[in-house]
């Protein structure tokens, strides 16, 4: 189960604070006064008496999905290392290390959609942590018991949504998709799902909110919110109307102890249903992209534009030869509408440009300087989540980078300099002030242990060349490093350029 934090204890006594000072909402308080206007409001058809008929038809299409996993783990650093007393103790610090492994599991929920099998949950509920590991098996339990080994057959991460196949000798149980955008808040939900390992587990409760912006950013952070209790476990499985269908997958809870608070999320079907139709068939995702960096409009930027509350949002960056700067979109504009639709808070840049087919050429609405503008955009297409990650990893907004980020581990280059390292793009190379014809790998983190960060080595830094050879690519400084130790030398020239300064050679001592 994913987790959402921020809300303040502030804001919570202040919502106690009125229900306890008038003992009873201000409409009841209106209706009393004017009980001759008060329209009677019965409650919607369907509104059961009992969730027990509606959890036997639907329970048995409810399963439980566990993983096994082999997690690559950190090793510990040698504390005699670089004393006359290393050797004693294993391998001598300059020698590679095999890297440690060790088995992990995972637990969730998920639903199957057909007869034939296809079972529908999270993409976090079968991958590995951090990206850190290799998913060997994926099972999928019945309510039953029954057991089936399952096969991944699609899965897209900016959704967070995954699609497994099981093989069953009879028809499976299933449950359909239902209409997300006919929910309105106030209306009958519930979950099944396998909290904490649990077991089939039903709760029950109401829509908070039909499109809840969490503030987590993205061009999928567009939730049903729901007070159905959702904990640890609940992750991929479904959450249902009052007619049995399926109009959100659980996926979040927002919660400062770790259990649920009454504030769980879950993705629309409407976002949902046709990434899952596409990943049963095979097909890869594509989303559409501008390339810009975005922050909201506030209360106080739209007072001193005079724009209305909760529209637009402001392009804080803009990526080099991506979608927006070639149609002449800048830092600084505010973009209102998209094809037509407008941007707020539910309906963001980021998920509106995600929804459009690449290559489409659209009307993008923006102000400037004060002065209403449209522009119109050709599409481009949204990269992996790893190269958006990577792009982000230098722009300015992430941690002051003093120890190893959470990129993927580079084998020896991690292991013998302390160094985790990305390719450089022309997109990291805009942010990093060097020219876009720069070759080279840029340095992610550095090992504070590490003879690398004595050196002065830090992220953002460019390694162009190693023992005068150059380096386009974390495997090319790998086999630098490997023909510097089958020379039996113990350190590795590195030529490394930083952002306002020119190039400069750097010897680095390896472990």
């Amino acid at each position: 189960m994913r987790y959402a934090y921020g809300l303040t204890a502030a804001l919570l006594l202040g919502g106690a604070s009125v229900s306890l000072i008038t003992g009873h909402p201000a409409g009841a308080q209106v209706a009393q006064n004017d009980a001759s206007q008060m329209t009677r409001v019965v409650p919607r058809a369907g509104a059961p008496e009992s969730f027990a008929d509606l959890t036997e038809q639907l329970a048995p299409a409810v399963v439980n999905i566990s993983t096994r996993q082999r997690i690559e783990v950190d090793q510990p650093n040698n504390p005699f290392a670089g004393t006359p007393f290393e050797g004693l103790f294993g391998q001598r610090g300059r020698q590679p290390q095999q890297p440690q492994t060790r088995e992990a599991q995972s637990l969730g929920s998920g639903f199957i959609i057909s007869a034939d099998g296809f079972v529908v949950t999270n993409n976090h509920v079968i991958s590995s942590p951090g990206g850190r590991g290799t998913v060997e098996e994926i099972t999928v339990t019945m309510p039953d018991g029954t057991e089936y080994p399952a096969e991944l057959v699609g899965a897209d991460a900016a959704s967070d949504l995954a699609v497994l196949k099981v093989s069953a000798s009879k028809a499976l149980p299933f449950v359909h998709f239902g209409n997300s955008a006919e929910a309105r808040v106030g209306d009958w939900v519930m979950a099944i799902g396998n909290p904490f390992g649990l077991g089939g587990t039903v709760t029950s409760g109401i829509v908070s909110a039909v499109y809840r912006n969490t503030g987590q950013g993205g061009a999928y952070d567009r939730y049903i919110q729901t007070d159905a209790a959702i904990n640890r476990g609940n992750s991929g499985g479904p959450l249902f109307d009052m007619q049995g269908n399926v109009i959100g997958i659980n996926n979040a809870i927002f919660s400062p102890s770790g259990g649920s608070v009454g504030i769980g999320f879950a993705i629309p079907a409407e976002t949902a249903a046709p990434i899952v139709e596409q990943l049963k068939a095979g097909k890869s995702i594509t989303r559409g992209y501008l390339g810009v960096g975005i922050a909201p409009v506030d209360d106080d930027l739209a007072e001193s534009l005079g724009l209305p509350r909760n529209r637009g949002e402001i392009i804080q960056t803009v990526q080099p030869g991506e979608a927006a700067e070639q149609a002449g979109i800048r830092a600084g504009d505010i973009v209102t509408k998209v094809n037509g639709q407008d941007v707020t808070r539910d309906q963001t840049l980021s998920f509106l440009v995600a929804n459009i087919e690449p290559g489409t050429r659209v009307p993008v609405e923006l102000l400037r300087d004060g002065q209403r503008r449209s522009v119109t955009v050709t599409v481009g297409k949204r990269p992996s989540e790893e190269a958006l990650r990577q792009q982000q990893m230098f722009s300015g907004e992430d941690d002051d980078g003093s120890g190893m980020s959470d990129s993927e581990p580079n084998g020896a280059v991690q292991e013998q300099l302390g160094l985790s390292v990305v390719e450089l793009t022309p997109q990291i190379a805009a942010q990093l002030g060097a020219s876009s014809d720069t070759k080279g790998v840029v340095i992610a983190g550095v090992d504070g242990s590490a003879d690398a960060a004595r050196k002065g080595l830090q992220r953002g830094d460019i390694i162009l060349s190693a023992n005068y050879r150059q380096v386009t690519s974390a495997a090319q400084l790998e086999s630098a490093i490997q023909q510097a130790k089958a020379d039996d030398r113990d350190a590795l020239l590195l030529r490394i350029q930083r952002r306002g300064q020119p190039p400069r050679y750097v010897a680095v001592r390896m472990r």
